[in-house]
């Protein structure tokens, strides 16, 4: 099928940039003709095509074709089908449905689309309306096209006039359209006509233009102020689009309770005015403070620090700020990232960059929150945590047997030729050459049974007494490290007896024996009390090791969050494997006392009472450097090892999500909005008409441009 052109579609140098950025091309106009071609896509905005992820698939014209014959009801005298207004915003987009649909406002929108302003649609509008949804500024090129009534590429003050006067914040109330606002867009005699750029312009100081109109108006007395009630109907006619349902329910009272008498002055007017509009900065001031923990509260003294280096924020809008924070939540006096969201959600939730598999929440506000509440989280963490130990401990377990035999290699005492390896590296080479592959996972088993309720027990613990400890978003240091002390703490009792059955294991090939060694025959050999054999060594390695780590891993994530205060998954496993740095190589001495306790001495080696004599006895037959052995190999298992696993953790608790009203690990994307610029899921909206009803709700969300949905004795 021959590709339609589109020449009188087209023709104007700012249709044609449309295309050429929609279409890129060597050449994309050798001539005056744009032809579409089957197989180029369009990258749109990314704020239009949020929920579509990237790219939209540009549609080609034998895909639109059955889609507008099958939508269009109109044969033209030239034998062709076209769309009118309603096949193409009512029948197709869905918009408008109801029986008294205002018909001027589906006129207006469709003329978007009707380039010629005939009425009608022709399959090459159909197209190149498509082709102008991918375009990075669609919501205003949509706005233009609606503004532009004759097709000029150009709008005079009369064009602009008679569909502003539709919308409804001018419906509601009056504009002075003489004012010298209007003059110097379209010149004292208003017959100059502007271009698409200062159209945009236009658009976005229009409804700031008619709010100051609004307030000269009910400034009756002409001393600067209005009423509170003037106030409100003031900003639910002209700012309407600005406000949530929390800032509309709340007019009245942050502007001063609507008491006898009281009046709004315009410096309060505009800077409230001023804040709706900047809310975005005031996020960024926020999340530069929060350094990725979002649940941190801030003070008015210390927002107001904040915002030193901005010029842009006044104090009095901070100010105001507060002040509708605390209508959130009467009797606190602090600023949170919720807070925000209640003044300025649609700009500042965030689309979640991790699908979640599962999004419950398990309580309605964190006052619902009980002991069940608080016991349900723990096993949540309990679970994720098994999962993401049974993980890390497999990623890095041959690591972990060449720390244990280099560890156990004696280089005193009467045991002729124990010497075996030079290093980790040759010991890795001789695990390989000797044992075989299977043999660098020697003692697996017990490892993933220990290790994943271990991991379990270390990561809840902390996760618990951290959150005991954090108020109002802030924990303190030595809280930090008191929590990391626990948690190591709270695993070995469970974890020592599958630690020397594990280490039993590993070290079982280096010498060859008569009858198989295995889990069973470890267990049957050390009995019950046997199996805590070196816990005191345990407590002396894993107390200071987690204090060390848990803190640094916290601070190593506020430093690796994006400026939006989250972290993504690679910098959650930086984060991790940093910490375990200085957390594995400095306690590597403990962990040597702790193994050679726990290994079971063979005939002619050294024995050990205790750990003080087993640190007395490798001082003196063996020095100091004997207790740094293994240290590389413990680093290189350590550090991958936990951050595989915290990886894994606090990945899990993203993609299976359950809200407990308690606090989320920092650097989590905590909210998953619906954007506003939605995708549809209309299998006739193809292309760019995927992004066609999303655009037309923007226009009204952005801009402000609310069209009346019904006919005038409808709405009465």
């Amino acid at each position: 099928m021959a590709v339609p052109s589109f020449d009188h579609l087209l023709t104007s140098g700012r249709r044609r940039d449309v295309a050429r950025d929609v279409l890129p091309t060597n050449d994309p106009f050798p001539t005056s003709s744009f032809r579409l071609h089957p197989f180029r896509t369009a990258r749109c905005n990314a704020e239009l095509a949020l929920a579509a992820r990237g790219s939209i698939p540009r549609a080609h014209p034998d895909t639109l074709r059955p889609i507008f014959e099958r939508f269009a009801s109109k044969v033209g005298k030239d034998g062709k089908k076209y769309m009118t207004a309603e096949d193409f915003i009512r029948k197709y987009l869905g918009l408008y449905t109801d029986e008294n649909y205002n018909r001027e406002s589906v006129r207006l929108l469709a003329s978007a689309a009707d380039t010629t302003k005939d009425g009608d649609i022709s399959f090459e509008e159909f197209c190149a309306f498509e082709a102008l949804l991918c375009s990075p500024d669609a919501l205003y090129l949509t706005a233009f096209e609606i503004f532009d009534r004759n097709s000029s590429d150009s709008i005079t003050c009369d064009e602009f006039e008679a569909v502003i006067k539709h919308t409804q914040p001018l419906i509601d109330m009056d504009f002075d359209f003489n004012s010298e606002f209007i003059k110097k867009y379209f010149g004292v005699d208003k017959q100059r006509n502007i271009t698409y750029h200062a159209f945009t312009q236009l658009l976005h100081d229009f409804y700031e233009e008619q709010g100051m109109q609004a307030f000269k108006r009910y400034d009756k007395t002409g001393d600067g102020a209005i009423s509170s009630l003037d106030f409100q109907h003031i900003m639910k006619t002209v700012k309407n689009h600005l406000l949530t349902d929390f800032v509309r329910n709340n007019l009245i009272a942050v502007s001063g309770g609507g008491a006898s008498g009281h009046k709004v002055t315009f410096p309060y007017y505009a800077a409230f005015n001023s804040l709706l509009a900047k809310m975005e900065l005031i996020k960024r001031v926020y999340v530069s403070q929060a350094r990725g923990n979002l649940d941190l509260e801030l003070t008015k003294e210390e927002f107001l620090q904040a915002t030193q280096s901005y010029a842009q924020i006044t104090p009095y809008e901070v100010e105001i700020l507060f002040h509708l924070s605390e209508l959130a939540h009467p009797g606190k006096k602090t600023l949170s990232l919720k807070d925000i969201e209640l003044i300025d959600p649609e700009r500042l939730k965030r689309n979640s960059a991790t699908e979640r598999l599962i999004n419950v929440k398990a309580v309605a506000s964190k006052e619902e929150r009980g002991f069940g509440t608080a016991v349900l989280e723990s096993a949540y963490r309990f679970l994720l945590g098994s999962i993401a130990g049974a993980c890390g401990a497999t990623a890095v377990y041959p690591i972990d047997l060449v720390k244990t035999r280099m560890q156990n290699q004696r280089t005193s005492g009467s045991f002729v030729g124990e010497v075996m390896y030079k290093n980790s590296l040759d010991c890795f080479r001789k695990v390989v050459k000797y044992e075989g592959l299977l043999g660098l996972y020697r003692g697996l088993l017990p490892q993933i049974v220990g290790v994943a309720p271990e991991k379990a027990i270390k990561l809840t613990m902390n996760d618990f007494v951290r959150d005991k400890f954090t108020k109002e978003g802030k924990i303190p240091f030595a809280a930090e490290v008191f929590a990391g002390g626990c948690a190591g703490g709270s695993q070995v009792i469970f974890t020592n007896p599958l630690e020397i059955v594990k280490i039993r294991l590993q070290v079982a090939g280096e010498i060859q024996t008569s009858h198989k060694i295995n889990v069973f025959t470890v267990l049957k050999e050390l009995g019950f009390i046997g199996l805590y054999k070196g816990a005191r060594a345990c407590f002396l390695r894993d107390i200071p090791f987690s204090a060390i780590y848990f803190p640094a891993y916290a601070h190593a994530k506020l430093a690796t969050a994006d400026h939006d205060g989250v972290n993504h998954p690679g910098s959650l496993f930086a984060s991790a494997f940093i910490a375990g740095v200085p957390a594995a190589g400095l306690v590597t001495p403990a962990d040597v006392i702790k193994t050679r306790l726990q290994v079971a001495a063979r005939a002619g080696q050294t024995t050990y009472s205790g750990v003080i004599d087993c640190a007395r006895k490798i001082m003196m037959e063996e020095g100091p450097a004997a207790f740094w052995k293994g240290t590389a190999a413990r680093v290189c298992r350590s550090s991958p090892q936990f951050a595989v696993t915290l990886l894994t953790y606090e990945v899990l608790q993203r993609v299976f999500y359950v809200d407990f009203g308690g606090l989320r690990p920092t650097g989590s994307e905590t909210t998953v909005s619906k954007p506003l610029m939605e995708s549809s899921l209309n299998p006739d909206h193809v292309g760019g008409y995927r992004l066609a009803a999303a655009t037309f709700s923007g226009i009204e969300h952005k801009f402000g441009l609310f069209l009346p949905r019904f006919e005038p004795s409808a709405s009465k």
